[in-house]
């Protein structure tokens, strides 16, 4: 068994999961028998991706050691595996079943692992000790309440430490990688949104109503493979690093960044895995109550003003009526616009006032916000490959779990939902080429400085994804008689 086949069973990665390492600087190291020995305070971190679509744990980061692999929570050895598989190799089934035995617990053990401290999350003052809070292993028996509610501790219990600046820097780019954070973290990390933006000031925001209404929209995003919190984090990510990116904090007012964030947040709350197409051909409730005019964003909208109009999450409580009436007008239009089907629409009008953009102007503003939204919303791709592919497969996944439905219900099948019809490089060289492409690029001719940032990732992936549709139809031509 070589090194890698080690660190990927400690890390209960598949063979075609990508195993990534980085030494203590950050930099990427080749996994090898000549790996140099390391200690405790100058260590190696594992990172890996995943592509099964079947896990819903995120990807670990794990500390190793060159001699052997080592976890601060666990006394198992990795090498003592190595060591008994070589020995015990080819002798009878239950010997294996027993390293099988052993092998998985060693990885339940893995699930406890403190990784907080490792990701460089926290900042560590003096002797504190962040092990407290790290995760511990999930109990099948919660409910999900329960599990719900072991989040808000740990969120809670975190938001306390001071999370380093490094961090905080990453999170302003738009190569954050949201594998790397569990969803507690990912409520801190949203949390410095807010606060590195000035909200809290500005519009008189309470830090614990922050964090309630925040806890609200977790709890709001359903478990499903692609619209889930983990999607919600990562275009409210995305929206941030633009806002940093193109200096819109001085082009823009405060105000008008808060709706576009919190809009970004609450973009998608409440969906339910199935899109506006479905909703309207199988005559759903919210396509009957929205009269089958964008039902999904129409109840997202409403979702999110439920959440607001709780007390103890109101965090437009203490704004005057007219900037309460311009919040809520914003988040509106923004989160409309991310119905697809309006997609040209907008578009197209922000073609039309691009080259003549005036910040003062309210109607080119509003336009922009809109624009700013659907781009963070559909910006997997301008994401390093590593991030932007496994979301591919979630989509995917849902895709094609509404395409089942359709079929069993007797509905009308959508085409490029169609397992049988679609694959991943033909889902997405199409996608890029005739929606991303000409969306960013208009973007970009606003803001030039996204053309490195936004528009080249994403005639990368055109590239990659046409590259792999080229070469499948080669395998399959090659078969051919």
């Amino acid at each position: 068994m070589c090194e890698t086949d080690v660190f990927r069973a400690a890390a209960e990665a598949g063979p075609h999961h990508i195993l990534k390492m980085y030494n203590s600087s950050g930099s990427v190291v080749n996994i090898s028998p000549r790996l140099e020995a390391n200690s405790e305070r100058s260590y190696y971190r594992l990172e890996v991706v995943a592509s099964d679509l079947q896990s819903e744990r995120p990807p670990l980061s794990v500390r190793v050691r060159r001699t052997h692999c080592w976890f601060p929570v666990s006394t198992f050895r990795l090498h003592h595996l190595e060591s008994k598989v070589m020995e015990d190799m080819g002798k009878s089934p239950d010997i294996m079943c027993e390293l099988k035995s052993h092998v998985e617990s060693f990885k339940r053990k893995l699930e406890s692992v403190e990784h907080l401290s490792w990701m460089g999350l926290f900042k560590d003052d003096g002797d504190q000790q962040l092990s407290k809070f790290s995760p511990k292993p999930k109990t099948p028996q919660l409910s999900v309440q329960e599990e719900r509610q072991q989040v808000r501790r740990k969120f809670l219990n975190m938001s306390s430490l001071q999370v380093t600046e490094e961090v905080r820097e990453h999170l302003k780019t738009p190569i954050f990688d949201n594998w790397q954070w569990e969803e507690a973290e990912m409520l801190v990390l949203l949390q410095v949104m807010y606060m590195d933006l000035d909200f809290l000031t500005a519009f008189h925001i309470e830090l614990e109503v922050l964090q309630n209404f925040l806890f609200e929209v977790y709890c709001h995003y359903n478990n499903i493979p692609f619209h889930n919190f983990q999607h919600c984090f990562c275009v409210t990510q995305m929206m941030y690093g633009l806002i940093w990116l193109t200096d819109l904090r001085n082009k823009l007012g405060r105000i008008d960044l808060f709706v576009m964030l919190t809009s970004a947040l609450c973009h998608d709350l409440d969906h339910p895995g199935y899109n506006n197409v479905y909703q309207i051909n199988a005559q759903t409730d919210l396509a009957l109550r929205y009269n089958d005019i964008s039902p999904l964003e129409n109840h997202h909208c409403a979702v999110a003003f439920g959440i607001l109009s709780k007390p103890e999450c109101n965090i437009l409580n203490n704004l005057t009526c007219e900037q309460y009436k311009h919040i809520r007008g914003g988040m509106i239009r923004c989160i409309l616009a991310t119905d697809m089907a309006r997609h040209n629409e907008i578009l197209n009008k922000f073609k039309l006032i691009q080259p003549v953009f005036d910040f003062t102007n309210k109607e080119h503003k509003e336009v922009l916000m809109k624009i700013m939204v659907k781009v963070s919303d559909i910006s997997n791709e301008a994401r390093p490959m590593a991030v932007a592919e496994p979301w591919l497969d979630c989509l995917l996944q849902e895709f094609f779990n509404q395409s089942d439905t359709e079929k069993l219900k007797g509905l009308p099948v959508t085409p490029f939902m169609d397992r049988d019809k679609v694959s991943k490089p033909s889902s997405q060289t199409s996608f890029i080429r005739f929606v991303l492409l000409p969306l960013f690029s208009e973007l970009t001719k606003l803001f030039p400085c996204l053309e490195q940032h936004i528009l080249e990732p994403v005639r990368r992936a055109l590239k990659y994804y046409s590259d792999m549709e080229r070469a499948s139809k080669g395998e399959e031509g090659a078969t051919k008689p």
